[in-house]
């Protein structure tokens, strides 16, 4: 795990001594290269299709080789010789999910992955790696970048997506870029799309974490407008035309809003600000998606769209795991003997490293769920990750599990919490 055993006193060290010398190893400019992940159940495979440049960096400076979590993949920029780390980032990918689902047991599929990292100023190697649920490599494509190939295109500055800022804390080098993308709002429900911004904002900023943090943010707001009104809905047979050609009923689940088309979401990202994507859906179809440092996407109104707005965010920025449990997957999600990265989960293997020291004193593990202070009280309870057993929680309830939850539990706000430190101190 890349949390210290106790989470709670963060080990940051000065600047000059965490951070490599961003200026010396980078241009400010940003490199975006092109995947392709593909395979079965038991197979993955990486493929590079493209690389393209912008000017601006607008991820960290600080930290540039370490990692805040460990993710489902890990994409690593070293010297030539694979020697000198220079550059670290974590992730997940949709692909990894659909290697769970029955369908990955008699087909083969693949999935756009896009990456950015900061332009070195030198050549340099990329080694991009993909783990499965036990933790282990399963997939590495190595290969060498060279700030001057001709075949790396060039974004056209003229071409950059209209934008504009929601709120705006501060200079983007030490900020954290938030932005809002239009899903299904057609170009004269581009004002719904702002106000929906808004209010997607001021949710977040009503928990706690992200209020005691809010000077750490940038938010903006993406002019992209869709040729159809909504999103496409394939239980219904409504396929529509729409920014990032989103739809419900991911791996046949009605509520799991998703997009495969992260091509052409970063087509619509070149030459923006930005660090964490936020996709909203212009429907009242309940559902959404989140991924860790991919993007998240929910229904933009709604009965409970605020709550899921933020459950979503906590997936995809914060890297936290769904609390609730059905039985009902087709793979089991965290196996027993294996410890999540998620740091609102566990399953007691290596527990030194989750929150073993914000337990008050006396509790017992695991925890009976006794229906007091269901929110607060942080004790170890039964049932998460969508397994009821052999997985534990940190709070009778939270965010990650239901909507009724009026804020994080006190493990996923010092989680989040952590990771808006992460990247901005």
């Amino acid at each position: 795990m890349n949390f210290p055993p106790q989470p709670g006193a963060l080990a940051f060290a000065p600047a000059d001594v965490l951070a490599q010398n961003y200026e010396s190893t980078f241009d400010d400019a940003t490199l975006r290269m092109d995947y392709i992940f593909a395979g079965t159940a038991e197979e993955q495979a990486i493929y590079l299709s493209g690389m393209k440049t912008y000017d601006g960096w607008y991820g960290k400076r600080i930290n540039l080789p370490h990692l805040p979590l460990q993710g489902n993949g890990i994409i690593t920029v070293t010297d030539t010789t694979g020697q000198d780390t220079i550059y670290r980032h974590s992730f997940s990918t949709l692909f990894q999910e659909w290697q769970s689902t029955e369908e990955a047991t008699r087909v083969a599929r693949s999935y756009e992955n896009t990456l950015l990292i900061p332009m070195p100023k030198t050549k340099a190697q990329v080694a991009v790696e993909l783990t499965n649920m036990h933790n282990g490599r399963k997939a590495c494509l190595k290969h060498i970048i060279d700030p001057q190939d001709r075949l790396i295109r060039v974004h056209d500055k003229q071409e950059t997506t209209p934008y504009t800022y929601l709120r705006q804390s501060g200079d983007s080098r030490e900020k954290i870029d938030v932005v809002f993308v239009p899903e299904g709002y057609t170009a004269e429900e581009m004002e719904q799309f702002r106000h929906d911004c808004r209010e997607s904002m001021e949710s977040l900023m009503r928990h706690k974490a992200f209020a005691d943090r809010k000077d750490h943010f940038n938010f903006i707001a993406l002019d992209a407008p869709s040729s159809h009104s909504g999103v496409s809905i394939p239980k219904n047979r409504d396929w529509k035309s729409t920014a990032v050609g989103s739809h419900f009923d991911t791996f046949y689940s009605e509520r799991y809003l998703t997009t495969p088309d992260i091509a052409r979401l970063y087509d619509l990202l070149d030459g923006v600000p930005c660090e964490s994507i936020i996709i909203l859906a212009n429907t009242e179809e309940y559902g959404g998606g989140g991924i860790y440092n991919n993007y998240m996407l929910s229904a933009a109104r709604g009965p409970g769209y605020s709550s899921v707005i933020v459950h979503e965010f906590g997936h995809s920025f914060a890297g936290l795991a769904d609390e609730y449990f059905y039985d009902d997957q087709y793979e089991t999600y965290y196996p027993a003997g294996i410890e999540p990265w998620e740091q609102n989960l566990t399953t007691l293997t290596d527990f030194d490293s989750k929150w073993k020291d914000m337990l008050p004193k006396g509790t017992p593990v695991p925890t009976p769920a006794d229906g007091k202070d269901v929110y607060t009280h942080v004790g170890v309870y039964e049932g998460g990750g969508y397994q009821s057993k052999g997985v534990y929680r940190p709070a009778q309830d939270c965010r990650m599990k239901t909507n009724g939850a009026p804020d994080f539990c006190p493990v996923c706000t010092r989680a989040i919490k952590h990771v808006i430190d992460f990247l901005s101190r």
